[in-house]
């Protein structure tokens, strides 16, 4: 029993177009709202919320909706197709209404304005308070801006649970981890593209650029992702081939429809369901309160380059990702995931220890090894989620994984946030990661279903053969 790899390419290409997409988006959106409409970072930062708050009531549904769906295309390709078309038409639309904005910014000579004696930073919020009052005078831009904002968000929102699913769906449970590395280092690939079209299209140079051109090459990239999934996914027909083989290595015996949509969770099945879900809300506000403010820390508390240290960290994570497939496949899920987050609280844990006075290469190694710890808990997660579901139901469960973590990533800035303001940012930054990453770790212990039993050779076939 092996990964067919090309399937699971071509079946990662619908994330990596929704990777390309959110490379895009949090690289201009807000740099249009604060330098364009000139909102202040509280409001910008609200409006850049509004992906993780509709997401988390929008991905369990529309999970919930494919698995009902059943077309002659199957059920997750059409909410791929019509989301995808959609997000297109309203991301260029987007930049459309903000050149429409920056021509009256323009027009008003702001961008023009004298620095004088004024320090930097007080020359950039002048110059933002000018370029809000301007938008105050007409918010009809704004207003339409934040509309189409949302159109392009609920589209995106239609198909991430339909295409995360579909991996589940047509591979067969020991070799989800595999394949689950693949899918994200099929996502890493778009939006590694998208930022080589940031440095060709210099967005990070120009506070007053047209986006329409950059849009475009990049939703040219996700049309080149739709068509290649489109022309060489044949949903149910692999859907059909993961059951028959399923039910021929004795994986699963309730792949049928039938059985799988009556079929209800036992009272342990469900506790360790919750106990997931729990395990990956906490260790994502662990990790996310570091990443989302780490350019802070280090700017402002530190004084070291954010930047790379951050590419350290992917960069890891991407070398990690086959070998920790290749792992889990031998150990088992759970015990890989308890490493993977041991590690990440090792590395916050050292983290508190770095100072203002630390030589900066320090940090690297405690980069490296929160990349492979997280590589090592987010390819194992999403399958342990779903290996409760049965084939007739993997988009709801997909949906309340992304609940799960998307809730998270609502809920960590507010609440290390708040204990910055208390206490200090200095003291609460690396403390507040590793007490949440170690929460995890607890949740996690309790955890009885949803594993794979290690790779195990029977007679001259070598199967791998599931847990359940």
């Amino acid at each position: 029993m092996k990964l067919n790899y090309k399937r699971t390419i071509l079946v990662g290409m619908a994330f990596f177009l929704i990777m390309a997409f959110w490379q895009a988006y949090d690289a201009i959106i807000p740099l249009i709202l604060t330098n364009h409409f000139g909102l202040p970072q509280t409001a910008s930062g609200a409006i850049m919320s509004l992906d993780n708050i509709l997401a988390v009531f929008m991905l369990p549904l529309f999970g919930s909706l494919s698995d009902k769906v059943n077309t002659k295309y199957g059920k997750r390709t059409p909410f791929i197709l019509i989301g995808t078309i959609a997000a297109i038409v309203a991301f260029i639309g987007l930049t459309l209404i903000d050149n429409y904005q920056l021509a009256r910014v323009i027009a008003e000579k702001i961008p023009e304005t004298v620095q004088g004696t004024m320090t930097d930073e007080a020359y950039i919020e002048a110059v933002r308070e000018l370029t809000l009052t301007l938008t105050l005078k007409n918010p009809l831009p704004l207003i339409a801006f934040i509309v189409t904002l949302l159109i392009v968000l609920i589209a995106m929102a239609t198909f991430r649970s339909p295409a995360v699913a579909l991996m589940p769906d047509v591979t067969i449970k020991p070799l989800r981890s595999k394949a689950n590395a693949i899918i994200n280092l099929t996502g890493t690939a778009g939006g590694i593209l998208v930022l080589v079209l940031g440095m060709v299209f210099a967005t990070s140079k120009n506070h007053y650029m047209q986006y329409t051109g950059y849009v475009v090459a990049v939703c040219a990239i996700m049309l080149l992702g739709l068509l290649i999934f489109l022309f060489t996914v044949k949903e149910n027909l692999w859907v059909k081939e993961m059951r028959e083989e399923s039910v021929r290595l004795s994986i699963d015996k309730e792949q049928s429809e039938e059985s799988s949509s009556d079929r209800k969770l036992s009272k342990g099945e469900l506790t360790s369901l919750l106990l997931i879900l729990a395990s990956v809300a906490l260790w994502y506000i662990g990790y996310n309160s570091i990443t989302s403010k780490y350019s802070v820390y280090a700017t402002n508390i530190l004084g070291f380059d954010f930047n790379f240290t951050l590419i350290i960290a992917q960069a890891a994570a991407i070398v990690s990702y086959i070998p920790v497939g290749i792992i889990s496949s031998k150990v088992g899920r759970k015990k890989t995931i308890l490493a993977g987050v041991l590690i990440l609280a090792f590395a916050f844990l050292i983290g508190n220890f770095i100072t203002s006075e630390t030589p900066e290469i320090v940090m690297y190694p405690v980069f490296i090894m929160a990349g492979i710890g997280w590589a090592t808990i987010n390819v194992n997660s999403f399958p342990m989620a779903v290996e409760l579901a049965r084939g007739g139901d993997i988009g709801k469960y997909t949906g309340y994984y992304y609940t799960a973590s998307m809730a998270a990533q609502i809920a960590a800035p507010i609440l290390s946030g708040f204990l910055y303001d208390l206490i200090g940012m200095r003291y609460v930054f690396f403390a507040f990661g590793t007490v949440f990453v170690m929460f995890s770790f607890v949740t996690m212990c309790f955890v009885k279903h949803g594993d794979n039993k290690p790779a195990m050779k029977k007679g001259l076939e070598g199967l791998d053969v599931d847990n359940d």
